[in-house]
This record gives structure tokens, C-alpha cells and sequence, in this order.
């Protein structure tokens, strides 16, 4: 099998004239997106604080909505289409599947000509689905992999988010996400192609939160591979605190009332992301807290049709600008995340960053970020009695108390800082890129 082209370069690392470590060390950072999405947004931040710390690393994307010029755009619109269609279509036999939760990664890439061109020292694999990405093409490439696991799909027969399904310990099929009873099905069809790439691959792995290093620790495909758990980090300078007054004024919010946070992509359609436990919680605060509470969505269409919440809502639509997402966490009391399955949320990092506390399920990483009752508080999975109480508990006491507000920041900069998180990746891809030692072997 012939192999892709390999690293070529010399790795150096210097003291620069500002004392802050330069590194030549050059990754090639791979998402399909370097915006949309919480994996983009991370990826691109790491792409930022790996050229502030003085490495030429650069991004390849298929999506490209940044006039960043260290962001490469591989492929064309009309292509990237063409492809993810085609990729889904193994899909169309498992018409009882759960939407947009499953990638066969089957359609050839072109990771050959990229880094036949670019050349790059490494290969840093974000998240890479909708066709951009082939698993065979692991197999080929002649240089050192790290891989930062989003989400469960690098593990899995093919899943994203797999929920309370374990098949991933042995080797998928009868695949609940595909809705499949037959146990040689696409998932463990998928699970056999990585099995055989991943053998002839040099993966280094990264796991943003201890929840995702653990389940990759217990997985079949990935357990005997070396693991890092690194964060994705986030700008503290940028996400920080300011006048609440100010950043409602600005977002023209209500003056008055205690406003609860809710946002992500697809929050409202998006099961996963519990908008359905969020009502239910938000009906069973008591009525003297739920006569002052605001609702403030985000990331749906203002027009999307809402049940009567038994509080006020504001829907503000889709948000990607930094500084209105700055200004939404500086004018809310408490941001809630009622997800079911969350790796290392990006949105609570920020929101930490700028000393907003948070209400979550306890699913995921999220323990990594929400210290409970000090950083924010955690609340039994879809357990929305559970969720009413740790708001209702939250707000009685954040205006009053805070030290909840400073806590939250201390955390967010002694865990999550862009510059600290910049740091270990360049401490990671040295370790990778050293030779490994030839063991001797006594023939006498």
C-alpha cells in the first residue's frame, strides 16, 4: 500500500526576544469547519494560540468562513456537497435512524495533494465528518497523527453521540443509532475499516475533558493508544468580565429581571441539548422567582414557535459574533446547559471565563468545569425537579453572593487559558515528533 507523502522538515524550538517560547514545530490542523460548531471553534482557537506562541501552524477546512489566510480551503463548495451526500448514502437503508448521528467517512479525500504541498511536520485531526475524510486514508499517511477526540465518533462503528449504548467496548453492530438489529451491519462494517487503519497508523490522541479520556481508554479501537487530556482552551482576555447593565443595554435586554442563558446550535430542535427538560424545570421554579426570570435563547431562529414556559422569553436567533456571545454572558445571572451528552462544552468555558455561573446536567465533562455549588451547580441527568432546584438555588444567591462570579473566572484561567492550552499541544507534538529509540538487541 503506498503511503502518503511524509514530514520533511527539522523541529526546533527557541527563546524569542520577548522570552515567550518560539517553536518551528509546523501542525497541520484538520476540522471541516474552522467556525461552525463547538470542535471548529476550539480548533480554530488552538490555531490562533499556537501562532501567538510562535508556531507556523496552519488549518485545512472545507468550510471556510474566517479571512484567516492560515485557513486552507481544500475543496469547493459544489464538491464538499457532492461528497457528503454521497457519503450518507448507506444511510437510506436504515430509514429508522436517528438524524444526523452517524458518518461512514467511506468518500475519497485529499489529504494526498494537501500535504504533498503544505508539508507539515504533523497532523492534528479535529473533527472531521460530511465527507471530508476517509478512514483508509490513515493507513497512508508517513508521519505522526494527533487526533482530539470531539466527540465518540473516532471510537465508534460510526456514531457520534452513542448515548447509553457500550458496543464500542467490543465491535458495534445491531446499532441502536441506525435503529439495526443485525449484528453485521454499517456500524460494524465501519468498526472493521478503522480496526485496520488504525493498526498501520501513528495516532497520538488528545481528550478535551477525563469523561472522554476515560471512555477512549475503554474502547476497542482506541484503548491501546497513547492519551492526553488537554482542554480546549479559550481567550480569557476576549471572554471576560464587564458592566451588566452595559452588555444588556447593548443586546437592548431588559434592565430588570434575572435572565437565564440558553444557547447552542440546533438548541431548540436539537434533543440532545434538553430544551424539553429546560421547560419543564423552568415550570416548576417557585412563582415569586418565575414572576422576575427572563429566558434568553440563542442559536435557533427567533421565529421558531415556543411553548408556553411559564417565564418570559427572549429569542435572539442564530449568534456566531465573539463580542455579542461576550455580551450575552456579561448580561445573564445564570447560564443553563440541560444537555444529555456533552464532551468539554465551549459555551461554559466562556461563560466561566467571563464569571457567569452555570446550571448543568452532570453528564460528560461537564464536571470538569462546573465545580458544584462553587463554579456553578450540577443537577442528576434529565432530571429537570433536579435542574428547577439548582437554578432556583443559583439565583437566589448570585447577585448577592459574588464570589460564585469569581470563581467561575479563576477557574476558566487557571484550566482553560488559550495560552496555557497553546502550551501543552506544543509540548505534546514534541513528544511525538522525537525519534524513537532503536532498542538493541544482545546476539550473543
Amino acid at each position: 500500500m503506498p503511503s502518503l507523502p511524509s514530514a520533511g522538515r527539522s523541529c526546533r524550538t527557541g527563546q524569542g526576544s520577548e522570552g515567550r517560547m518560539k517553536s518551528s514545530i509546523r501542525p497541520l490542523l484538520v476540522n471541516t469547519f474552522d467556525q461552525t460548531g463547538g470542535a471548529a471553534r476550539a480548533a480554530y482557537r488552538l490555531l490562533g494560540g499556537l501562532r501567538r506562541s510562535g508556531s507556523p501552524a496552519q488549518m485545512v477546512v472545507r468550510g471556510k468562513s474566517s479571512g484567516d489566510d492560515a485557513v486552507i480551503k481544500c475543496e469547493s463548495d459544489w464538491l464538499g456537497w457532492c461528497k457528503g451526500v454521497l457519503d450518507i448514502l448507506p444511510l437510506k437503508a436504515y430509514p429508522g435512524r436517528q438524524q444526523h448521528n452517524f458518518s461512514p467517512a467511506r468518500v475519497p479525500d485529499q489529504f494526498g495533494k494537501m500535504l504533498a504541498r503544505l508539508q507539515p511536520d504533523l497532523l492534528h485531526l479535529h473533527w472531521m465528518s460530511y465527507g471530508f475524510f476517509k478512514i483508509e486514508t490513515l493507513a497512508l499517511l508517513d508521519m505522526p497523527i494527533v487526533w482530539t477526540l470531539h466527540d465518540s465518533w473516532p471510537f465508534s462503528g460510526g456514531c457520534h453521540l452513542p448515548g447509553e449504548c457500550r458496543k464500542f467496548l467490543k465491535m458495534c453492530g445491531a446499532c441502536p443509532v441506525l435503529d439495526s438489529t443485525k449484528q453485521d451491519d454499517l456500524s460494524h462494517r465501519v468498526w472493521m475499516r478503522k480496526r485496520k487503519s488504525y493498526a498501520l497508523s501513528r495516532l497520538n490522541l488528545v481528550a478535551p475533558s477525563r469523561w472522554m479520556a476515560e471512555r477512549a481508554r475503554e474502547s476497542s479501537l482506541l484503548g491501546a493508544f497513547p492519551l492526553d487530556v488537554i482542554p480546549n482552551g479559550v481567550d480569557v482576555n476576549l471572554f471576560s468580565p464587564g458592566s451588566r447593565l452595559a452588555a444588556r443595554d447593548r443586546l437592548c435586554l431588559p434592565q430588570e429581571g434575572m435572565l437565564i442563558l440558553f444557547g447552542a446550535r440546533h438548541a431548540l430542535s436539537d434533543r440532545n441539548k434538553g430544551f424539553g427538560e429546560l421547560c419543564q424545570a423552568l415550570k416548576q421554579l417557585p412563582s415569586e422567582l418565575r414572576g422576575q426570570t427572563i429566558l434568553v435563547s440563542f442559536g435557533e431562529s427567533p421565529d421558531t414557535p415556543l411553548p408556553d414556559l411559564g417565564v418570559k422569553v427572549v429569542s435572539l436567533g442564530e449568534i456566531t459574533n465573539d463580542n455579542h456571545i461576550v455580551d450575552l454572558y456579561r448580561a445573564a445571572d445564570v447560564l443553563v446547559v440541560c444537555s444529555h451528552e456533552e464532551n468539554l462544552p465551549n459555551m461554559i468555558s466562556e461563560a466561566m471565563a467571563c464569571g457567569l455561573p452555570c446550571v448543568a446536567f452532570d453528564v460528560g465533562g461537564i464536571s470538569d468545569q462546573v465545580v458544584h455549588r462553587r463554579t456553578g451547580c450540577l443537577a442528576s441527568p434529565q432530571d429537570s425537579a433536579a435542574l428547577a432546584s439548582e437554578i432556583s438555588w443559583l439565583l437566589s444567591r448570585v447577585r448577592g453572593e459574588p464570589g460564585f462570579s469569581s470563581a467561575a473566572r479563576k477557574h476558566a484561567i487557571e484550566n482553560f487559558a488559550l495560552e496555557h492550552v497553546a502550551r501543552l499541544h506544543l509540548e505534546l507534538y514534541r513528544r511525538v515528533l522525537e525519534p524513537v529509540p532503536v532498542r538493541e538487541v544482545d546476539k550473543r
